[in-house]
């Protein structure tokens, strides 16, 4: 491998972190009776979409001082109360597809709610169609309205807030790469392979979410449970459906049956170990891109921006780039401009899968190392057409900056 730092933090606990966070936003019926209960103070707490209307008694003497209260149910002394503490109040907003205000990421089985494999038109029905749907008559066909703009700007911040709390603590990898890559391309299981291999050494794996590379990824992960035979079963399986074509309603669905099948086939052993899940990043920019099947969370965006720079700076392993266009490429830059920089606590390694197409076919990597030239960064650049020697670079610099 042809190699062309960051300081060293203490990391709490995923635990802990948790922890602290569920001090301050209240996201579940559970917590905010417990914390009710227990008579504490509520200063500055964060409530999301609970109904304290049942404890209007208890909270009629409290001070809310600096909380928000983000779509929650208030009984009018609870209302009164909260304005006088000069709380801020942000009501639900109606007829929208999605919950502005929402406390976690997309699950697969949330965000494809309704799609029936074999009958036709059941991706249309899911939320993720419907709210992409949305997104095209509200941003492409029109100007959105300013309300339309805040509501999808609540989402948008919401879903950081989700992923921030999810990925505490983790050491993260992402992989970037073309959505065009075919399920049967020699890359994309190169791709699934390297995925597997870092998920079971207990690094945590990011895509874009969508198609090609990015899938190669979470299905990697999905798999590090299981056998290494398995890998190859699932692709075989997935080759009649080698892409989602030009994202075709049937061609979608094509697509999405046989991972749903491979997702069938290939069950976690259990549901409870985190040991195979993985995070997808996508956005509605490109709707037309369904988000794979394969990633236990999805924190799906409306601003693709948000998305592009939230997907490089989570990667505190590390970002590994495989053969991609203007999106891949794009991608790299943004990344190397974060390391160039030290925007996030200094640089991580940009490795790059496959010599000729990255020295010769889109020669990016003679750029990035003269770019890098004489910065830390440089240090941190690496090139490979083998996937466990890309492993490797990864472990290694995970156990310099991270034991």
């Amino acid at each position: 491998m042809d190699y062309k730092t960051r300081q060293d933090t203490d990391k709490p606990t995923i635990a802990a972190a948790a922890g602290r966070l569920k001090e301050r936003e209240i996201e579940d019926a559970e917590t905010l009776a417990a914390l009710i209960a227990g008579g504490g103070p509520l200063d500055g707490a964060v409530f999301k979409l609970q109904d304290l209307t049942p404890y209007a008694s208890a909270l009629r003497d409290r001070s809310f001082r600096k909380c928000i209260f983000l779509g929650c149910a208030l009984p009018a002394e609870v209302l009164a109360r909260a304005e006088e503490s000069e709380a801020l109040i942000f009501p639900r907003i109606s007829g929208l597809p999605f919950e502005p205000y929402r406390a976690s990421c997309y699950s697969v089985e949330e965000i494809y709610q309704g799609f029936e494999a074999g009958v036709p038109g059941s991706y249309q029905e899911t939320p993720d169609a419907r709210i992409y749907k949305y997104y095209e008559k509200t941003c492409k066909e029109s100007q959105a309205s300013f309300l339309d703009a805040l509501a999808m700007r609540l989402h948008d911040h919401a879903i950081t807030d989700a992923l921030n709390e999810l990925l505490e603590g983790q050491k993260v990898v992402a992989f970037m790469g073309g959505h065009r890559l075919s399920r049967t391309d020699p890359s994309y299981r190169a791709v699934a392979v390297m995925a597997r291999a870092l998920r079971r050494k207990g690094f945590l794996i990011a895509t874009g979410g969508g198609s090609g590379a990015m899938e190669a990824g979470n299905l990697g992960a999905y798999l590090a449970r299981h056998e290494d035979g398995a890998l190859d079963e699932a692709l075989t399986m997935l080759a009649p459906a080698p892409s989602f074509g030009h994202g075709e309603p049937e061609e979608i669905e094509r697509w999405l049956t046989a991972a749903f099948e491979v997702r069938s086939r290939f069950a976690p052993p259990d549901s409870r170990d985190a040991g195979h899940w993985s995070v997808g990043i996508p956005t509605w920019l490109y709707g037309h891109e369904p988000p794979n099947a394969f990633a236990t969370y999805l924190a799906k965006y409306f601003a693709n921006s948000v998305r592009e720079e939230g997907v490089l700076s989570i990667a505190n392993c590390g970002v590994i780039f495989a053969p991609g266009s203007a999106g891949t490429i794009q991608e790299i830059f943004q990344d190397a401009t974060q390391n160039h920089y030290e925007t996030f606590d200094g640089p991580s390694p940009m490795v790059f899968f496959g010599k000729g197409y990255w020295t010769l076919e889109k020669p990016v990597y003679p750029l990035l190392t003269l770019l890098s030239k004489g910065l830390p960064y440089s240090r941190w650049i690496a090139i490979s057409d083998d996937p466990e020697e890309v492993v490797r670079w990864i472990e290694s610099y995970a156990e310099e900056v991270f034991l």
